[in-house]
């Protein structure tokens, strides 16, 4: 319109068709500004929003749009280079969303722990000044900055896994920095979890050489000291105190080390800077029997069969090469599948396999509890028509060190349909036949396996197995439990259901600490009680037995 004006006009026509100009160009500039600040917000908004979307096809469903919490309800901390460790953040898009919150006390006290770290982790100024005491021999009571839990890399990879968490509480509870124990395999398999400073114990740690000789009869032992009576006799009521004390909490530790167990103990070992422990146990129900401990627990965990479940998805992510065995399997083989069953197969027995009452049982469990379709026996494989519905695909994961208990249900499912028409797929990564607790390439196979485990949207485990334990608390699932058999035979019933997803504690004490005594230490508290799997083991449960 402006380009059209034509000079010849009077006067105040000109000055009106200017006027008009002005005012044209300044709506146009002043739209396009608002826009480009709309745009530019919006993007920003979305880049540092802390849920991520993830659309997921099943089947022949319609593409689902989703969102999921990176940070899992704040329990995870941000900042982290995502690209050092993957699956710090992107696990959360192959997980269903968290059932259970944390509560805003465990945060709090994870953020805390964090800080903590940082100022007496590896290599601080703190901590030399701390590895100093050891070296001394001798330490004054209260002049320690820093106090220490060392976590000693011990026993199979699901044990160490428990241990690792059992630790990590005890460590939170007590206000003490973790130090993890390289071992052979364990900066293979999992990330830093901690912000800007490691949890791996250095090399140059006075006794790190010493860790695979120390047990009971140690002199740094703590039941060692109590059945000498060396605390008693030199150190209950003197200032000057041991600055390391080993602790023994494996399944054959006697009944001095049980002491750890008790308050009275525990009132001394807080007064040591250097704490050392080696276990192959999830002792973190017994944690609630220790009466200065009861409250703190109750407040990090109102839902106390959460602990392993939050403690896991903090602490242990995959390094990249463990995480990249998890996602190429479950993209190639799970992810497209409506429905995922994992079926995790520990047999103690030294046969290879397949044994034919252990897969009597299994099959026995999966049909029964409705888990697997039923097979049609007689009539013969009749597939969908054209332009039929199709059926629900499912997806059966089975891990086993015996390749052939998935080889035996793959044919079953392969010669014979099912009643309602459903297809499955068994698959199995790995068939590595024997453990090999000191193979790396073993160890990551089996790692990535918990974690594929973990993310099936149904579980069955075998009895007493750590292995299920650990796939069962980081997905946050009640599994199903194949009852052990006994003589060779199938168990009848073949399994249970699991009334908590808590992993169990294989060998608690049998001894009341106050009213110094044998006990069975199920009949203290409401929420510890006995295991499915395990009669005499422990382990935690909400009160009413339900989540």
């Amino acid at each position: 319109m402006c380009s059209e004006a034509k000079w010849d006009l009077n006067p105040i026509k000109f000055i009106g068709v200017l006027i008009v100009c002005v005012m044209v160009l300044t709506v146009l500039l002043t739209a396009s500004v608002i826009l480009r600040d709309f745009a530019s917000d919006g993007l920003k908004t979305l880049a540092e929003a802390p849920n991520v979307t993830v659309s997921e096809q099943y089947g022949n469903h319609r593409p689902v749009t989703v969102q999921k919490d990176k940070l899992l309800g704040g329990l995870l901390p941000a900042g982290i280079d995502e690209k050092s460790c993957l699956s710090r953040y992107e696990s959360a898009l192959y997980y269903k969303e968290l059932r259970h919150k944390p509560s805003s006390y465990l945060i709090s006290r994870i953020r805390n722990y964090e800080a903590l770290h940082k100022q007496c982790g590896p290599h601080t100024e703190l901590y030399n000044k701390s590895v100093e005491l050891i070296k001394s021999g001798q330490y004054i009571s209260g002049s320690a900055d820093c106090n220490y839990l060392v976590w000693i890399s011990y026993s199979g990879l699901g044990n160490r896994i428990l241990t690792l968490a059992s630790a990590f509480l005890y460590a939170l509870l007590t206000n003490r920095v973790l130090l993890v124990d390289p071992g052979v395999n364990m900066p293979g398999l999992f990330c830093e979890p901690f912000p800007e400073i490691s949890w791996f114990l250095p090399p140059d740690f006075p006794i790190i050489n010493q860790f695979n000789s120390l047990d009971q009869k140690s002199p740094h032992s703590y039941g060692y000291m109590v059945k000498n009576d060396i605390i008693i006799g030199n150190y209950s009521t003197a200032s000057i105190l041991p600055p390391l004390i080993y602790l023994h909490l494996a399944h054959d530790y006697d009944d001095q080390d049980k002491l750890f167990f008790c308050d009275q103990d525990q009132s001394f070992l807080r007064k040591i800077p250097w704490l050392v422990m080696k276990s192959d146990e999830y002792f973190v129900p017994f944690l609630f029997l220790i009466p200065s401990f009861e409250q703190e627990l109750s407040n990090l965990f109102p839902e106390k069969e959460t602990i392993f479940h939050f403690l896991g998805r903090y602490l242990l992510h995959p390094t990249n090469s463990v995480w990249g065995l998890v996602m190429r399997y479950y993209q190639a083989y799970l992810a497209q599948a409506d429905e995922k069953l994992g079926i995790q197969i520990r047999v103690l027995e030294s046969d290879v396999g397949p044994l034919k009452y252990v897969l009597d049982q299994i099959l026995d469990c999966t049909m029964k509890e409705n888990l697997l379709p039923q097979m049609n026996q007689e009539e013969p494989i009749v597939l969908n028509p054209t332009g039929n519905k199709q059926k629900k695909n499912i997806a059966v994961l089975m891990t086993s060190l015996s390749p052939g208990y998935a080889e035996e249900f793959r044919n079953m499912y392969w010669e014979h349909s099912t009643v309602t028409g459903e297809i499955v797929g068994v698959y199995q990564p790995s068939q590595e036949i024997y453990q090999q607790s000191e193979n790396l390439m073993h160890e990551r196979k089996a790692l990535a396996e918990m974690y594929l485990l973990s993310l099936t949207d149904k579980l069955v485990t075998s009895a007493r197995s750590t292995f299920g334990y650990v796939a069962q608390g980081l997905g946050g699932m009640k599994p199903w439990i194949l009852y052990k058999p006994e003589n060779r035979t199938a168990h009848n019933p073949p399994c249970v259901r699991a009334a908590s997803l808590e992993p169990c504690f294989h060998a608690p004490p049998n001894y009341d600490c106050k009213k110094k005594t044998g006990t069975d230490t199920s009949k203290i508290v409401p929420h510890v009680r006995h295991c499915e799997d395990v009669g005499w083991g422990l382990k935690l449960f909400d009160q009413n037995g339900e989540l």
